[in-house]
């Protein structure tokens, strides 16, 4: 009975937390409607979250992409199926690997930065302060680094997408022996539309869940330098998990027969 309550309790307390968020983040929507806009704030967020993190984002992308190039062609070679490389690498970077792996690095990069600042704005009371002075913490912090996310999370995957197919291309034709020009035609030929789109929403989608965990975790994390480490781990692995289930989701909403 023991482990029963014990597992019960756990489902509860998920379920609550799920609410919690969920409620969050319609009053966030709810203050993205009413103005004042901290522009300042939205600029300071844009280039956090965007500028700072395309080293990353490009590296991560442009490592998979070679990578998925090389495992394609050793197994598409027990079948003699190589010539599939160009394809496989774009089909697997703009639909699955670029939003994914880019998703996870602004939940490991952002998503522990939003976290861990705004839990010590409350530790050190500054958020205290904010309300002293008339101005709405969810306002002044929550809503211009989600709106920042959704703005520049799509711009990433769209780059990190970009970035992954020229990795395949380039250890494609530089080590696998295949033709430049009929790699790119190939490449271009077989991606259609709802993949590029299907890549862009699932960015959008990433980069609110990334900020808003972030901006969540911070503001009801505990009080302390442990609160402050606890809020910012339960926020990239909540981030990280929410990221991966709405990726499936969202994938079988695009690409379900």
């Amino acid at each position: 009975m023991r482990l029963l309550a014990g597992i019960g309790a756990q489902v509860l307390g998920l379920l609550a937390l799920i609410g919690r968020v969920a409620l969050y983040f319609v009053e966030t929507l709810s203050h993205l409607l009413r103005p004042p806009f901290y522009s300042r704030e939205f600029g300071i967020a844009l280039i956090n979250i965007g500028w700072l993190s395309l080293p990353v984002v490009g590296l991560t992308a442009v490592f998979t992409g070679g990578a998925l190039a090389l495992q394609i062609y050793a197994g598409g070679s027990r079948f003699d199926a190589e010539a599939v490389v160009p394809q496989i690498v774009a089909i697997g970077m703009v639909r699955e690997l670029g939003p994914v792996l880019v998703g996870l690095m602004i939940a490991a990069r952002v998503t522990s930065s939003i976290a861990a600042e705004i839990a010590t704005m409350k530790v050190t009371e500054q958020i205290d302060a904010l309300v002293t002075l008339s101005t709405h913490p969810m306002k002044y912090l929550t809503v211009p680094r989600v709106l920042a996310a959704l703005v520049t999370v799509p711009v990433l995957v769209g780059i990190g997408d970009v970035i992954g197919v020229l990795g395949g291309y380039q250890v494609a034709t530089g080590s696998l022996g295949f033709n430049p020009a009929v790699y790119l035609k190939n490449t271009v030929d077989f991606l259609e539309p709802l993949d590029i789109i299907s890549s862009l929403v699932k960015g959008a989608v990433f980069g609110v869940i990334a900020a808003l965990m972030g901006c969540y975790a911070g503001m009801n994390s505990g009080r302390g330098a442990q609160g402050v480490g606890a809020a910012t781990k339960s926020a990239v692995e909540a981030a990280a998990v929410l990221i991966l289930a709405a990726n499936f989701l969202l994938t079988r909403m695009f690409f379900s027969l």
